[in-house]
């Protein structure tokens, strides 16, 4: 939020909101960084875990390590950053299993719709434009 108050040249002292200040940059309905890193990390847990039990990534996901912490308060790991999206996103345990399922509860899937209606959209523009040129050139 820092660089967007920078960009539009706004301070803190002003106590202007950060809703405020995303409509100035025209980011108000892109999604937060929080949420697009909290998806992919959703995405490539449930890609994990799917995997056979011998592949690496998923031993070393699985791996609790046996040395001591630090001492202070332990850092957040990734798999408690993972437990927390799903919490949020209200996502069970073994909801990876299924992978369409785990998809749409992870927002993957209602992002990837969009961009295909999307690209429908213009496709068809394109075409019936492309249409009426014939018809409209055939009746010459």
């Amino acid at each position: 939020m820092d660089v967007l108050r920078r960009s539009a040249r706004k301070s803190r002292i002003g106590r202007i909101k950060n809703e405020h200040i995303k409509e100035i940059m025209g980011v108000k309905e892109k999604p937060d960084i929080i949420d697009i890193i909290e998806r992919k990390r959703l995405q490539w847990y449930g890609h994990v875990k799917r995997m056979q039990d011998e592949r690496l990534p998923k031993l070393i996901m699985e791996r609790i390590p046996g040395e001591r912490r630090k001492r202070g308060r332990p850092r957040k790991t990734w798999m408690e950053g993972v437990r927390a999206a799903m919490k949020t996103r209200h996502l069970e345990a073994d909801q990876w299993l299924n992978r369409k399922e785990w998809c749409l509860a992870s927002g993957r899937r209602r992002q990837l719709s969009q961009d295909r209606k999307d690209r429908f959209d213009k496709l068809f523009v394109r075409v019936s434009s492309l249409l009426f040129q014939l018809m409209h050139f055939n009746t010459l």
